[in-house]
């Protein structure tokens, strides 16, 4: 980044950081229209999952309780892949604290509702018995409840229960109108539509993303750790030393999660999505949802009344494909997740790649929220050429490197062809993205996201304060097991959680929530009209259509 600055000609700033002209000018450009509010209303929503465990952390084997109301239907409280991954998903905000209180009363209602069980504070699962241990959701006899429940086990006979039994937590956030409209106008591209516009600059946004989120990894990756039944074949991994009895570490890992070991897929990696247009992105996923696949094929679909897996292709639905960001638009029912977004391009975009840290009682907190929020918008307004694919592997190895080694001194990136360090490279990026905090900050009461950005620049000095770093000096200080200290903490959370009170008005709707959400869950299941056989394959006839701008199918 800096030699390419040098190559355009730069400033430099207070702290030493030089500045392309070209960012520099636009942060300058920004400023007024920050004092105007228009940074001020970013939106934002948080999904978290977490596995409930029974007293002794061993994953539950208990149906999602009925006092939650209906997975299916439920908007706030749901499942991921497990009937015991609870799935809680923030309302859409202007306010990270709004977000975070939201999710502290999630917690909240649902610990009164769970008994004993307890929810696992880490991103890597409980002590396992083996691949049935992890017991699949189960969404209920409806068309839309079967095919949920059929892809879980289209994602079990490929991939393997244990994978999917892995939490994280999904931060989403949009920009509003006006900002577009803005940014269009100093870009010069008035003539642009503004949702073609907009979705061009979130694939700009994403771009940058990709080269740079393995700074995300090594700030907030928050799984150096697994025990040991993960691994059921009992083949330790070189990058894995044993500790205790029942523990796997690696010594400067920061995201196990996001390694080799958690959410990968070699199938996937041939579609080489590096997301530079709109087009692209649809159109390889649509390949990939109506192309066969010989190792599923040889798998089944189905024997007899039984499904195994929606279907033999690449990906059975477009939701399969795994990415540290994805672009979103919230789609209309009859529309596939690609099709509202070749239809109205791109509303929001969701990232990914976040563990959950033991340490903070909700997974997440807002000091973690604002730097993102920073982050995001620095990938936003900095130059972002497309990606060659040359670039794409670098990247990846990039991103590789970070999840095995990451707070590793002696590990150099690359970065235009030349190694660099993660504490050099990261501090350049703090000292660009304290810029754009100034612009988010312009009128908050004090300077959260500058003062997010600045409690990060200790964890690049040292990486015994990231996330991984303290978990991981955890183990090797008190020689627990890693399930037992999770444990530990898990208890320590619920007792906390179960005592503080509830906001009343939301203690009311989430009551509410329970009776709507089962009664609507009825009347789909009611409404049916036709065999599952018939659903499907009307489904997958619609999501290999294209849409244009207005939606109309062509």
């Amino acid at each position: 980044m800096i030699s390419e600055a040098r190559r355009l000609g730069a400033v430099t700033t207070s702290r030493g950081v030089i500045l392309s002209d070209s960012f520099a000018t636009l942060i300058e450009r920004l400023a007024g229209p920050a004092r105007r509010g228009e940074f001020s209303r970013l939106r934002r929503g948080l999904e978290k999952e977490g596995l409930r465990v029974d007293r002794d952390g061993r994953v539950a084997q208990t149906p999602h309780p009925r006092t939650l109301g209906s997975k299916l239907t439920h908007p706030h409280i749901t499942t991921d892949y497990s009937e015991a991954l609870l799935e809680f998903i923030t309302p859409v905000t202007c306010r990270p604290e709004d977000a975070l209180e939201f999710l502290g009363d999630l917690h909240r209602f649902s610990y009164r509702q769970l008994g004993d069980e307890l929810i696992w504070p880490a991103s890597m699962p409980a002590r396992l018995d083996g691949n049935d241990s992890i017991p699949i959701a189960d969404y209920g006899p409806s068309n839309v409840g079967t095919m949920k429940r059929v892809y879980r086990q289209g994602l079990d006979v490929r991939y393997g229960r244990i994978m999917q039994a892995i939490a994280g937590v999904h931060y989403n956030v949009s920009l509003p109108d006006d900002l577009w409209t803005l940014l269009r106008g100093i870009d010069g591209a008035e003539a642009t539509p503004l949702d073609d516009y907009r979705s061009a600059r979130y694939f700009g946004l994403i771009r940058n993303f990709r080269r740079h989120s393995w700074l995300l990894l090594y700030l907030f990756g928050a799984s150096p750790a697994i025990d040991r039944s993960f691994l059921p074949d009992g083949e330790i991994p070189d990058k894995l030393e044993p500790h205790g009895e029942q523990t796997l570490v690696s010594r400067y890992a920061t995201s196990l999660r996001m390694s080799d070991l958690g959410y990968q897929n070699k199938v996937q990696e041939q579609l080489k999505i590096c997301f530079n247009s709109l087009s692209n992105y649809v159109n390889t996923l649509r390949h990939a949802i109506s192309t066969p696949w010989p190792a599923y094929e040889a798998l089944g679909v189905r024997e007899g009344d039984e499904w195994r897996q929606l279907n033999a292709n690449i990906l059975q639905i477009e939701n399969e494909y795994y990415s540290d960001i994805r672009p979103k638009r919230v789609a209309r029912h009859d529309e596939t997740p690609s099709q509202a977004l070749e239809a109205r391009g791109v509303e929001y975009i969701e990232v990914r790649c976040l563990d959950l840290d033991p340490l903070a009682t909700l997974g997440v907190d807002e000091t973690q929220i604002r730097f993102l929020d920073t982050f995001v918008m620095w990938c936003l307004l900095a130059e972002s050429p497309w990606i060659p694919d040359a670039e794409c592997d670098t990247l990846d190895d990039n991103r590789r490197r970070v999840v095995e080694r990451g707070r590793d001194p002696a590990l150099r990136l690359c970065r235009h062809g030349e190694p660099v360090s993660v504490a050099g490279w990261g501090e350049e990026i703090l000292g660009e993205m304290a810029r754009v905090a100034e612009l988010l900050d312009a009128l908050e009461e004090g300077s959260p996201h500058a003062e997010a950005v600045a409690a990060m620049a200790p964890r690049l000095a040292d990486p015994s304060l990231t996330p991984s770093g303290r978990l991981l000096a955890r183990l090797e200080e008190t020689g627990e097991e890693f399930s037992e200290a999770m444990l530990a903490i898990a208890r320590e959370q619920a007792a906390r959680l179960r005592e503080e009170p509830l906001d009343p008005a939301r203690a009311a709707l989430f009551d509410e929530l329970v009776g709507t959400s089962h009664d609507q869950q009825a009347q789909i299941e009611a409404g049916d009209r036709v065999p599952f056989a018939d659903f499907l394959a009307d489904y997958f006839a619609r999501a290999r259509e294209t849409r244009i701008a207005d939606g109309v199918s062509r």
